[in-house]
């Protein structure tokens, strides 16, 4: 079997990756498809992909890699969001949406991205909604991929030392994962490794965060941070956020699907509430912010974190979640059960299962 990962972004990578290595395990011919068509990312992309040695063909733009798809003609494409060529694929090549995030958009749902052979999604919540809004569609609630290593065999998990970057292992560690827009990320302040000297400080900031002028205050708080004595900031082509949740007691982040992931590790979680929104979304526009996320799962799972209203309430916020890690135990559970689906390390196998054609009920059944 013959199999292309279609990857767009790099971010794309955290949900391939599983999957690759189940597919590769079981004799199958893997390689990924990337582009040079975002030349100011395209640094941090090829030393993402030699580090992790992974068999990858390079194509100028969109369309020649529709050219390759065309001329190689795999038996699955792997896609992580919409494909406008999909009606000039190859008859006999089949199509996966292996969607790139847990969601917290309104893009999740998408026509684009249901017009592939099968579209593997996540828990019981995504599988309801998308059932009924989409009833002919091939849908496989198998689980989160990205999530496998670390609910995997316990000598295969992801690992960060925190000695090797400078770090103390004897203290408590935080990991900060924003997301790019709107974010929490320009309104921390420069002064943050010093308010919290007693803990370990990661940042793993959204690929994203690196380029563009709207990000330019993201760049310069990981300047100034990387300087402090306990803090590591994550360079650019470290991609896998993996390390750095398995590392973390606690998750800083915002309106990112970053807070799901790690509350289904049942870690406590603190959502910063204090965003920097674009002023094209402020006011008596910030109808169009809402217009683009996903309201009801926010609702929904929103209290799986303790919420920090301001910057200066967010070391109370953190030490109280850390003295009573078990306060939201139970809202983690269901956003586990209901959102991400089995956490049992073997999404990656139910998937390559389906493309094999050795599924059973079981096997890709949704869990209860």
């Amino acid at each position: 079997m013959r199999v292309v990962f279609d990857t767009r972004e790099l971010y794309f990578l955290t949900q391939y990756l599983p999957v690759y290595r189940a597919l590769r395990k079981r004799g199958a011919d893997c390689r990924f498809v990337a582009y040079h068509n975002r030349p100011t990312m395209l640094d941090g992309m090829r030393k993402a992909f030699e580090r992790w040695d992974l068999p990858v063909e390079w194509c100028e733009t969109r369309e020649d890699g529709l050219a390759y798809h065309q001329r190689e003609k795999p038996d699955w494409i792997f896609f992580g969001n919409a494909y406008g060529y999909h009606d000039a694929l190859p008859r006999e090549t089949r199509s996966a949406m292996l969607f790139h995030g847990i969601g917290m958009k309104l893009s999740k749902y998408a026509p684009g991205l249901m017009v592939h052979d099968v579209r593997f999604i996540e828990g019981p919540f995504y599988e309801r909604k998308l059932r009924a809004m989409y009833p002919e569609a091939e849908l496989r609630a198998v689980g989160h991929a990205k999530l496998d290593p670390l609910f995997g065999p316990a000598e295969d998990r992801p690992r960060f030392d925190l000695e090797a970057a400078g770090l103390d292992p004897a203290k408590r560690t935080l990991l900060y994962a924003p997301t790019h827009s709107p974010s929490s990320f320009p309104r921390m302040s420069p002064d943050w490794p010093e308010h919290f000297r007693d803990f370990n400080l990661l940042v793993k900031p959204h690929y994203l965060s690196h380029f563009g002028g709207k990000r330019r205050r993201h760049r310069e708080l990981m300047s100034i941070w990387s300087e402090a004595p306990n803090v590591y900031v994550a360079p650019i082509d470290s991609w896998d956020p993996l390390p750095f949740m398995a590392a973390a007691d606690l998750l800083i982040s915002d309106v990112s699907a970053m807070a799901l992931e790690f509350a289904a590790m049942d870690k406590p979680v603190v959502w910063n509430d204090f965003l920097k929104v674009h002023w094209t979304r402020r006011g008596p526009l910030r109808y169009r912010l809402w217009l683009r996320m996903d309201r009801e799962l926010i609702d929904t799972f929103g209290d799986v974190a303790a919420h920090a209203r301001r910057y200066k309430d967010l070391h109370r916020v953190v030490e109280g979640e850390l003295e009573r890690p078990e306060r939201l135990a139970a809202a983690r559970a269901c956003c586990r059960d209901e959102l991400i689906g089995p956490t049992d390390g073997r999404v990656s196998e139910r998937i390559a299962d389906y493309l094999f054609g050795e599924a059973t009920s079981a096997s890709v059944e949704t869990v209860a």
